[in-house]
């Protein structure tokens, strides 16, 4: 399905056609994570590092800027409210 990115990858870099195609799919999967899902993910991630909830979600605002396809701007009223209902 993305022959063209696999043949440049296996080019470019020292990947297998089946490495790269593993890749390619997880950075796929990376992306098609919903921003719930991303809020969700990062808040566990974030807390197992011992970080608190403040830094928690200042650091997920940040972060949503930065995704290939930005969502809105959420508050951290809205981050709070996708973690814990």
């Amino acid at each position: 399905m993305h022959d063209e990115l696999v043949d440049h990858l296996t080019r470019t870099t020292p990947l297998s056609r089946g490495e790269a195609l593993r890749v390619i799919q997880d950075v796929l999967a990376f992306f098609d994570e919903t921003t719930e899902e991303f809020v969700r993910r990062r808040h566990r991630e974030l807390q197992a590092q011992g970080l608190v909830n403040a830094t928690i979600f200042e650091r997920i605002a940040a972060d949503l800027r930065y995704r290939a396809v930005a969502p809105p701007e959420l508050s951290l009223r809205q981050l709070r409210r996708i973690v814990y209902g």
